[in-house]
């Protein structure tokens, strides 16, 4: 955990050092929402496969125009998942710390919406079946136990609240993913929780990229057979690059455009 230990340190003094130069202007702030709405919505999406590329991403977002050739679901997917970044942006903003079961439920429904409306929102009722890299089938759980290890989870995040924010949202990121509580977008929703996590502590969104899809999933994988360390460190580098540039922006006034 030694290198767990430093790259914590490294990330929270780039957060002391982001906290002394708040707040931004009206303009920062709306260029790095808008940034990071196009970051985090293409590469999550991107991660389960959509064929929608980043600048089609920031088309369809900032300029609300259809891409010829892509499907509805596609669209959907990315608007949704915008939608899903203001919900949380929202929630972070509550005084409230604890997750509840109505956020990582509400963050599935506006996700699924339009898309699978039967199930947006709801515990899968089916089994769900994963083929991994080595090749064997890994089955997730029965869903006559996910409404109870839905609450063991929310039980889980509550007792572990004194955690370092970091570690604690790569945790329930992993947790959630293990859980697979719903029929589809349970990657999207898990991302989007780790994030509610991060803001909710003030710290900046951490986005996972499609170029990182294949350690991304090594270490989900190897966190279900050895420990956490793999996923913990993608997910202490995705934040420490999204520190860096949140303090780059402020630092040499840059609009994002």
């Amino acid at each position: 955990m030694s290198t767990i230990s430093s790259k914590l340190q490294e990330i929270d003094a780039l957060k002391a050092e982001l906290d002394s130069l708040r707040p931004l202007t009206l303009q920062q702030a709306k260029s790095l929402k808008n940034y990071f709405d196009i970051e985090f919505t293409y590469n999550s999406n991107a991660i389960e496969g959509s064929t929608i590329n980043y600048n089609e991403t920031k088309i369809i977002l900032l300029d609300g125009i259809t891409i010829g050739g892509k499907s509805t679901r596609e669209h959907l997917e990315t608007i949704n998942h915008k939608e899903a970044i203001d919900y949380i942006e929202e929630i972070a903003k509550l005084e409230a710390k604890e997750i509840k079961r109505t956020d990582i439920i509400g963050i599935h429904r506006i996700i699924l919406t339009g898309i699978d409306t039967q199930n947006a929102g709801k515990y899968r009722a089916y089994d769900v079946y994963v083929k991994k890299g080595d090749g064997s089938r890994h089955c997730f759980p029965d869903p006559s136990t996910i409404s109870g290890l839905m609450a063991d989870f929310l039980f889980w995040l509550q007792k572990n609240s004194e955690m370092h924010p970091l570690l604690l949202a790569a945790e329930a990121h992993y947790r959630l993913v293990s859980i697979h509580p719903f029929i589809d977008g349970n990657g999207r929703t898990a991302r989007l929780l780790m994030n509610l996590i991060l803001l909710k502590h003030g710290y900046t969104p951490a986005v996972i990229k499609m170029s990182e899809r294949k350690r991304y999933i090594e270490a989900i994988e190897s966190a279900d057979e050895v420990e956490m360390t793999g996923f913990y460190e993608l997910m202490l580098d995705a934040e420490k690059e999204s520190l860096e540039l949140y303090i780059e922006t402020i630092k040499k006034n840059i609009i994002w455009k």
